[in-house]
C-alpha cells in the first residue's frame, strides 16, 4: 500500500514527540526526565538527629531527582514503625535495626537495606543532676530498686535498658517503663516520675543545656562503647518488606540510593551546614545549639559514612537480642544476616 507524505510526515513528527516526552530543558541544557516510579509512603520511628539522612534526603529533592514520591511520615516508635510497614500502610520504614530480624521471626520477612550508623546512639542513661551531685545515682549499679524509662515494650530503648541493666548486675531490680515517646521520656525524668531514662544524644543535650540533667551511661564515647559492645553495633537503619525488594527493586534502588546522596552530603558538609538544611522542618522541637553539637559528635563517630552494615555489625547486635531479651537463641538462629540485611542497593549506588 502506498503511504502519501504528508502521512508519512505524521509519523515521523509523532515519532520524534514520542522520543523526545522523556526529555526536558534544565537550566538551558537537555535532559532527561527521571523514570516516574509513583509514591511511596516513609516512615521514621521518632524525632531526632540521627535520622538525618532521611531528612536531607526529603528536603533536598532526593528522592524526586530518582523519580520517586516519598511522603514523610513520623511514625513515632520502632513497634509503630514495625506495625505499619508489616500492614504495607508504609513501603519503608527507619528505626532500630533490630525491627528486620524481628519482624522476620514474627512471620513477615524484613530486610536491612541501608545503614545509618555504627553505633546504638539511643543507647544511653541519663538521671536528674540533682540524684547525680547528691551520690544517690552515680553509675548504673545505682539504679537498683528504680525506675528507668524506656519507649514501649520490645523498643530498641526497652531492650537496651534491659542489656545494660544485665551488664550491670541489676536488671532483675530495676523496673522498667514504657513511656511512649523520646518527648515524653524526658518530660518523665524531668518531673521525677521515673529516676533514670534511656536517652538519644539529643536528648542528653537538651538535658544538659537546660542544666537538670546529666548522663550516667555515654555510649558515644568510645571507652564505653568499647567496654559494653566490642565493636560496631547497627543502631538506625531503614528497612523494607523482602517482598518489596522481590516486586519492585526498582523502586528500593531509588530509595537508597537517595539516601547514598543524602549521606554523602552531611559527610561533605558542616554540622552547621546540615542544620541549616533540616533543622526548620524537621528538628524545630530542640533547641538549635544542641541539634548541631549532636550532629557533630555523630559525624565524628557514630554515623555511618559508607551506609553498609556488616555481618560482624549485624551478629552483635542479634546477640544483644538473644539470650531470652526479646527472642531465644535458637530463635535468633533462624535470621541469620544473608535472611535479613541487604547491601546490594547500596553498593550499586556507590559503584562498589
Amino acid at each position: 500500500m502506498t503511504r502519501s507524505p504528508d502521512f508519512t510526515n505524521r509519523r515521523r513528527v509523532l515519532a520524534a514527540a514520542s522520543a523526545l516526552a522523556g526529555i526536558s530543558l534544565l537550566n538551558g541544557r537537555v535532559a532527561f526526565a527521571s523514570p516516574k516510579l509513583g509514591k511511596v509512603v516513609y516512615g521514621q520511628g521518632s524525632i531526632d538527629p540521627f535520622f538525618a539522612a532521611g531528612y536531607v534526603a526529603l528536603k533536598k529533592g532526593f528522592f524526586g531527582a530518582n523519580g520517586l514520591e516519598v511522603e514523610y511520615l513520623n511514625s513515632q516508635s520502632g513497634p509503630r514503625t514495625n506495625q505499619l510497614l508489616a500492614a504495607g500502610q508504609i513501603v519503608f520504614g527507619a528505626t532500630a535495626a533490630t525491627a528486620a530480624p524481628a519482624l522476620t521471626i514474627a512471620g513477615k520477612p524484613a530486610t536491612l537495606i541501608f545503614g545509618f550508623d555504627r553505633k546504638l546512639t539511643y543507647a544511653n542513661v541519663i538521671v536528674r543532676r540533682e540524684d547525680f551531685d547528691s551520690g544517690k545515682i552515680k553509675s548504673l549499679k545505682d539504679l537498683a530498686g528504680k525506675r528507668v524509662g524506656a519507649t514501649q515494650p520490645q523498643s530498641s530503648t526497652w531492650l537496651m535498658a534491659l542489656y545494660l541493666m544485665q551488664k550491670a548486675g541489676v536488671a532483675d531490680k530495676v523496673d522498667i517503663r514504657p513511656l511512649g515517646d523520646l518527648a515524653t521520656m524526658l518530660g518523665a525524668l524531668k518531673t521525677g516520675s521515673v529516676s533514670a531514662s534511656m536517652a538519644t544524644m539529643s536528648m542528653m543535650e537538651q538535658a544538659r543545656q537546660e542544666g537538670w540533667g546529666v548522663p550516667i551511661f555515654d555510649a558515644t564515647t568510645e571507652s564505653s562503647w568499647t567496654e559494653f559492645m566490642g565493636g560496631d553495633v547497627p543502631g538506625i537503619a531503614a528497612l523494607t518488606l523482602e517482598d518489596t525488594i522481590q516486586k519492585r527493586p526498582e523502586v528500593v534502588q531509588a530509595f537508597v540510593s537517595a539516601m547514598v546522596k543524602a549521606q554523602d552530603f552531611i559527610s561533605a558538609n558542616s554540622a552547621a551546614a546540615i542544620t541549616d538544611v533540616i533543622f526548620d522542618d524537621f528538628l524545630s522541637a530542640f533547641p538549635r545549639a544542641a541539634i548541631e553539637k549532636t550532629l557533630g559528635v555523630y559525624k565524628e563517630t557514630v554515623f555511618l559514612n559508607d551506609n553498609i552494615i556488616t555481618e560482624d555489625a549485624y551478629n552483635r547486635m542479634t546477640a544483644i537480642m538473644g539470650d531470652g531479651r526479646q527472642f531465644s537463641n535458637d530463635e535468633i538462629k533462624t535470621v541469620p544476616y544473608a535472611k535479613c540485611v541487604n547491601m546490594s542497593f547500596v553498593r550499586k549506588a556507590r559503584g562498589l
